[in-house]
């Protein structure tokens, strides 16, 4: 299940994801949480004033992956990692730190905290980027937190997905 919380210009995405890279030396089986930043396309008013409007998260420029392979089981964290910037949508190479593996929500706070840093270092050129609200933000780490216990009981991220040609980042 995909969830979107939108703040200003940006929007984070939250999803349980199963995959199956065919290089087991790459990672095999993963499951876990991606959770991206995004920004949201600015779209014409459309209707009256009390109309619904047209929201487009579209254009990823960061991601984390809280992922543990199958062979590693529940609580490893040994594939939680993630992309500082991307191109077109595509993840550039994983990038592992202790510090997402030490404490996986406090380190997705701490960065989700601070977009605008988060788009610079991605080379973004976007509206000026404020931090969620204080709530909201623990609102996103409790959702992610939430699933990924549902995904380690197996709850979530049943179904495998196979990486496409140009899919995997590594």
């Amino acid at each position: 299940m995909l969830r979107v919380f939108c703040f200003g210009h940006l929007g984070v995405t939250v999803e349980d994801v199963y995959l199956v890279d065919p290089d087991p030396v790459r990672g095999g089986r993963e499951r876990g949480v991606r959770v991206e930043l995004r920004l949201l396309a600015p779209e014409p008013w459309r209707g009256s004033r009390s109309a619904s409007q047209k929201v487009v998260a579209d254009r990823a420029v960061w991601r984390a992956d809280f992922l543990e392979t199958a062979a590693g089981g529940p609580g490893t964290r040994d594939r939680m990692h993630f992309h500082p910037g991307m191109k077109d949508n595509e993840p550039g190479r994983r990038t592992f730190v202790d510090e997402l593996t030490g404490d996986p929500m406090g380190w997705l706070e701490q960065q989700l905290s601070d977009p605008a840093a988060l788009l610079e270092a991605a080379g973004i050129d976007a509206p000026k980027a404020g931090p969620p609200a204080p709530a909201d933000l623990a609102e996103i780490v409790r959702t992610v937190s939430t699933v990924l216990d549902e995904v380690r009981a197996r709850d979530r991220a049943t179904v495998a997905v196979r990486p496409g040609p140009r899919e995997g980042g590594y």
